[in-house]
């Protein structure tokens, strides 16, 4: 009673002050502070950094750099090794984004089910992505050697000549998309897994009363459903594949004659192998731009979709 009558005669403001304070409190900034610096330090710096050194013409040998402006812009517009990676990288885009969230999708819908035997799938396709590009390129040069690869070797049993996968201007781009496709699928369906259990089940028993078909169910309740897992895998897969860099180096080396060689590896060679460096921030500023244009366009065509 003594007790409850000190707590009583306590003022709610000196309580207030004892406890734990309520409301916005700037101390409580202290806990992300160390985040904040690392964000600062890794992400915002070095790309305030990138966009001053592509205005920048350095010489890396006698360790100078003088400012000259968008003379690196310009020439990379002019340049036509440049301007066939960007038509490279962004066809690539095209040819895996929409295998990533079609096959993606439909692999997910058929392992959404319950048993040993679906989870052993599932951890098959999944293995995939947790392999190195080392490992991956090696595993396709085997399977695309025109004379003891895997693939000339079935074309072989139907009578069909070898194919230079690798070696053709027209063959090489899309070999590495099919690579990089075999290898990132297991990401793209266990996003839609995950979505496609979210999905109450009831929603399935109605439309089954209704006498609705599957691809009506599919249509009117698994796409509006996992509508955002849809929008996150495709941007996401836009700003990965936006980036295509190893796949291309280890196969075919950007080429031939730069038939495969993407904005990302062009950004490496002028960078660490002809050291220049403003050149090759001002390539890389230009893929950033690509990146966020996509991303943004699709967010936002997505976001009128769903408010419509």
């Amino acid at each position: 009673m003594r007790e409850g009558r000190g707590l009583a005669a306590k003022s709610p403001a000196r309580l207030r002050r004892r406890g734990a304070a309520i409301g916005p409190d700037w101390r409580n900034g202290l806990f992300v502070l160390p985040f904040l610096l690392v964000y600062l330090a890794l992400l915002v710096y070095p790309l305030f950094r990138g966009m001053w050194i592509s205005l920048l013409q350095f010489d890396m040998f006698d360790q100078t750099a003088s400012f000259a402006g968008f003379t690196n812009f310009r020439r990379l517009l002019a340049d036509r090794i440049f301007l066939g990676t960007v038509g490279n990288t962004v066809l690539f885009v095209a040819m895996t984004v929409p295998a990533f969230v079609v096959i993606g999708l439909a692999l997910a819908l058929a392992l959404n089910r319950e048993g040993r035997a679906g989870a052993v799938l599932r951890a098959i396709f999944f293995g995939t992505s947790v392999l190195s590009v080392t490992i991956v390129t090696i595993i396709w040069k085997m399977m695309y050697l025109p004379d003891r690869g895997l693939i000339s070797g079935i074309l072989g049993v139907f009578g069909a000549a070898p194919v230079p996968f690798l070696t053709s201007q027209d063959l090489a781009l899309p070999a590495i998309a099919v690579c990089t496709v075999w290898w990132i699928i297991g990401l793209p369906m266990m996003l839609f897994l995950a979505a496609l259990q979210q999905i109450p089940g009831e929603l399935y028993e109605a439309a089954a009363l209704d006498n609705a078909s599957r691809w009506r169910s599919f249509v009117s309740i698994t796409l509006p459903s996992i509508r955002r897992t849809l929008l996150v895998v495709v941007i996401y897969e836009i700003v990965a594949q936006f980036q295509l860099f190893g796949q291309a180096l280890l196969l075919t080396k950007g080429g031939p004659n730069n038939a495969s060689r993407p904005i990302v590896l062009f950004i490496y060679e002028q960078g660490f192998r002809d050291w220049n460096l403003g050149y090759a921030a001002a390539a890389s500023e230009i893929l950033f731009l690509f990146m966020a244009v996509a991303a943004i366009a699709q967010y936002l065509a997505s976001r009128r979709r769903a408010e419509g």
